[in-house]
């Protein structure tokens, strides 16, 4: 899957939204059993990436679904 956004922020601020936003993506990929490649090249060409092996063999198999529906109860 490849996801292209495009900002209308500055350098600066893309610089500095990159490794947050990083972060926070990665945090939501970690719960699922996939390998992942999360990479940001922003306007002033800086390139941010994380990526995740996706084995989380000792973890519990819960299905993305009820993972999903937990984390949205949650915020109810």
């Amino acid at each position: 899957m490849n996801i292209r956004f495009t900002s209308s922020l500055t350098p600066e601020d893309e610089n500095t939204l990159a490794p947050a936003l990083i972060q926070t993506v990665a945090s939501i990929l970690e719960l699922l059993p996939v390998a992942y490649m999360i990479r940001i090249d922003t306007s002033d060409s800086q390139v941010y990436q994380h990526s995740g092996a996706g084995s989380r063999s000792s973890a519990p198999k819960v299905s993305v679904r009820s993972r999903l529906d937990g984390l949205i109860q949650s915020q109810s």
